[in-house]
């Protein structure tokens, strides 16, 4: 259904061939945050390093990750819609690649630091990139196609994740961060030289309806970084973003702590097995769902019903995730109603603040899964302190409701009284434009 919507949209063709090339860009960095939790105890057990020390690495990735991609934005859209997001793609191929062959060698903490720094900041550039063309490109259905671009990110480790962990486990971590970081970065560099962002009049007029409103105006960077909505839609991105980070980093360590990462639950595959298979492929499947039905319905309802059925998923799984079909269910529902953060807030960023600089603005927005990243760790702090999940599990629970009544009752006429109001621009222009209107008419 969602392809097909995509495939009777009107306009170039050429839209539909940038998608597919984003799509697949954004699956082949998704094992760099995705199957991390696979990692965690190899590196734990062949270094002997605390699991929070191993864990900062993670929050370095999504740090860089998330803070270089405004700089990424900023350098695509100087190079121009041709050069820009080949050149941003093919050298985040090649900083990937680097990035895992550092991460097979690395014998201390600092150089393990150093590869998760060098592939966030390579993931950055691709993410910049293919988020940014999905919003420019499809100004009509844009919660969809930056939900099918997200999508990629979210369910690409699904097809990789079992080979990875049979490779661990048959030849070790540095062997398997050592291959599929040269085939991941190898693919990168390839797939960059098709992709190109739209010029001018290649992407149809914005179509605003009553249920997605979207801004006559374009924001610069600097314009929107001036207006309340935007530091609002940052709060609820980082109040969202690090429940579900949480559960992707920790995923591994928390069955571990429940005792279910070796239950056999279906065909011989353990309970993590499942879990990590369902899960991403539940995260992959909620961005263009998610995405769609804003199309539909609005960003807002679609946020409160997503982060809603969230919250309830945290406390189902901290109090019933002992048991290994419990889990597996609980943990789905709660990748399926995160990884929609990726696919509303960049077109409630794009439909507030116009298309023209909306790779830098919604890069910008992206930052802010960089600041949650930095509260992964404390996680593991609660967790030692209390000796149960479920305080963790409480906690993200009510990030997620306060979300919601954040997304109905102060953004939505937020963005209502925004898009009544002229731009900055217009506003700076208007008494000049009076001015010389008054001396029109004394000549």
């Amino acid at each position: 259904m969602f392809i097909n919507a995509i495939a009777r949209s009107p306009g170039p063709v050429n839209r539909r061939h940038q998608l597919i090339f984003g799509v697949l860009c954004m699956m082949l960095i998704a094992n760099l945050q995705y199957s991390w939790t696979l990692f965690v105890r190899p590196i734990q057990q062949a270094h002997g390093w605390e699991i929070a020390e191993i864990q900062w690495a993670f929050s370095i990735f999504i740090a860089l990750e998330t803070w270089f991609t405004p700089g990424a934005g900023c350098i695509i859209d100087y190079l121009g819609p041709r050069r820009g997001p080949k050149l941003a793609v093919a050298l985040g191929g090649v900083m990937v690649s680097v990035a895992w062959v550092i991460n097979a060698y690395a014998d201390s903490l600092w150089l393990l630091y150093l590869g998760a720094a060098l592939s966030g900041i390579g993931a950055g550039s691709v993410y910049a990139t293919c988020v940014g063309g999905a919003v420019k490109w499809f100004p009509d259905r844009r919660g969809l196609a930056s939900g099918l671009t997200a999508a990629g990110f979210g369910a690409g480790a699904a097809v990789t994740v079992i080979p990875i962990k049979i490779m661990i486990d048959a030849h070790g971590y540095s062997a398997t961060f050592f291959w599929f970081g040269l085939l991941q970065g190898g693919l990168l560099f390839l797939i960059a030289w098709l992709l190109q962002s739209p010029g001018p009049g290649e992407a149809p007029a914005v179509v605003p309806s009553k249920a997605v409103p979207q801004s006559a105006h374009n924001y610069t960077p600097r314009a929107m970084l001036a207006t309340p909505t935007f530091w609002l839609l940052y709060v609820m991105f980082v109040m969202a973003s690090a429940s579900g980070l949480m559960a992707t980093a920790q995923l591994a360590v928390i069955a571990v702590d429940y005792k279910l990462s070796q239950t056999v639950l279906l065909f011989g595959a353990s309970t993590l097995s499942v879990a990590l298979v369902v899960d991403n492929i539940m995260n992959g499947a909620a961005r263009p769902f998610f995405g769609w039905v804003s199309d539909q319905i609005g960003r807002e309802f679609t946020m409160a019903v997503a982060f809603g059925l969230g919250g309830i998923s945290y406390l189902l799984l901290g109090s019933m995730g002992l048991n290994p079909w419990c889990f597996v269910l609980f943990a789905a529902l709660i990748f399926f109603t995160w990884g929609e953060i990726f696919s509303l807030f960049p077109s409630t960023c794009a439909d507030t603040f116009g298309s023209k600089y909306a790779t830098v603005n919604t890069s910008l927005l992206y930052t802010a899964k960089g600041v949650s990243a930095l509260l992964v760790p404390f996680a593991n702090e609660i967790t030692e302190a209390t000796g149960s999940w479920f305080e963790v599990f409480v906690a993200a629970a009510a990030a997620n409701f306060i979300v919601v009544i954040l997304a109905i009752f102060v953004l939505r006429p937020l963005r209502v009284t925004q898009h009544a109001k002229p731009s900055p621009e217009e506003a700076v222009s208007a008494p000049h434009q009076a001015q010389s209107q008054r001396m029109r008419h004394a000549d």
